[in-house]
C-alpha cells in the first residue's frame, strides 16, 4: 500500500448474490477473484423462450425473483468446483440447483419456462423497465439491453463485476427522504464501506477513477457511478415497495459516466462500479485506502 493513499474507510458489509436478482447472503469474508466476490452471481435463471437472462429490473416478468432467496450450501472455495446453492421460493420451499427438477421448479414458481444456468449466453441480453422517474402513468417502458458491459466474457453481471455503497450515500438518501424504508441490501451492493468521518453525502462520486485498497492485496479501480433502475424501489424481503428512492436520487444525484458512457449523466446514482485488479481476501472490518492518484492502466 502506498504511503499516500487515502483513508476511505472501512467494510462493514459484504453480500454475494448466487444467483441474479434473487435475493444474497451477508458474509463475514470473502475472496475477491477477477470476476468479484468468489460465488456471486455464479447462476442466472433464463427464459426459454426468448433467452434472455431473468432480470428483476424487468418486474413486470420477474418480480418474483426478488422474493427467492440463494445461498450456496456450502463455502465458496478458490480453484475448487463451486458447491450447490439452496434456493429458497416465494413459497417458502427450498430447493437445491442440483436436483434434477430445479427447472420445473423455477418455473412453476416464477410462471414462465425457465432454466437455471451457470454458463451466460455468448452475447447476454436482459429486459430493463426504463420508465420516466416521475411515476407517469404511461404503459411501462421496456427496452433489450445487453449485460456484462464491464466484466469478463461468460458472466452474469449487469456491468462490472464489483458494486461498492457507503454508508454515507444511504445516509444522505435518509435525510432526503425521511419517510421511506432505505437499507442497503435494497441496492444489492457487494461492499457497503463507512468513511471514517460521519458523513452525509454521495461520497464515493469523489473515488471514481481512482483505486482502492482494501486489506493487504485486494485492489479495485472504480471505473464508473452505478445508475439506479427500478429494482431498489421494489418490495424484497422484509422491505415494502418505495418509489421515493429512485425520485429522491433523481433529483440530488445526477452523475456523469467516466468510462462506459463518457459524456452521458446518469440521473439517479447510488454508490460505484469497480473492477478487480488484483484479487485477495477481505473480512468485514477491512481498511479501506483511496489512491490518490488517477487510475492508469494494469502492467
Amino acid at each position: 500500500m502506498h504511503p499516500n493513499d487515502q483513508p476511505a474507510g472501512t467494510v462493514v458489509s459484504l453480500w454475494r448474490y448466487p444467483v441474479k436478482s434473487m435475493q444474497g447472503e451477508e458474509l463475514d469474508e470473502a475472496a475477491i477473484t477477477e470476476r468479484g466476490v468468489l460465488g456471486d452471481r455464479t447462476y442466472a435463471v433464463v427464459d426459454r423462450e426468448t433467452g434472455h437472462v431473468a432480470s428483476a429490473k424487468h418486474p413486470g416478468k420477474w418480480g418474483a425473483l426478488l422474493a427467492c432467496r440463494a445461498a450456496f450450501a456450502a463455502p465458496p472455495r478458490p480453484s475448487a468446483p463451486l458447491p450447490p446453492v439452496w434456493i429458497t421460493l416465494p413459497d417458502g420451499a427450498v430447493i437445491s440447483s442440483a436436483q434434477p427438477d430445479v427447472d420445473q421448479a423455477l418455473s412453476r414458481a416464477l410462471g414462465r419456462d425457465v432454466a437455471l444456468v451457470s454458463q451466460a449466453p455468448e452475447a447476454p441480453k436482459r429486459e430493463a423497465d426504463r420508465s420516466p422517474v416521475d411515476a407517469s402513468a404511461a404503459p411501462a417502458t421496456i427496452v433489450e439491453e445487453p449485460m456484462a458491459l464491464a466484466a469478463p466474457a461468460g458472466t452474469f453481471f449487469d456491468v462490472a463485476t464489483v458494486h461498492v455503497l457507503t454508508t454515507a450515500t444511504l445516509d444522505r438518501l435518509r435525510e432526503l427522504h425521511p419517510s421511506g424504508h432505505v437499507d442497503a441490501p435494497r441496492f444489492r451492493p457487494n461492499l457497503v464501506v463507512a468513511p471514517p468521518l460521519d458523513e452525509r453525502r454521495f461520497v464515493e462520486n469523489g473515488w471514481i477513477g481512482r483505486s482502492l485498497a482494501i486489506a493487504a492485496d485486494v485492489r479495485l479501480d472504480a471505473i464508473d457511478p452505478c445508475p439506479r433502475c427500478v429494482v431498489p424501489t421494489l418490495a424484497q424481503g422484509e422491505f415494502p415497495r418505495d418509489p421515493g428512492i429512485l425520485r429522491a436520487l433523481a433529483r440530488h444525484n445526477a452523475v456523469a459516466s467516466a468510462t462506459l458512457a463518457p459524456g452521458v449523466v446518469f440521473p439517479a446514482v447510488a454508490g460505484i462500479y469497480a473492477t478487480v485488479r488484483h484479487g485477495g481476501a477481505i473480512r468485514r472490518g477491512a481498511a479501506v485506502r483511496l489512491d490518490p492518484a488517477p487510475l492508469s492502466p494494469p502492467s
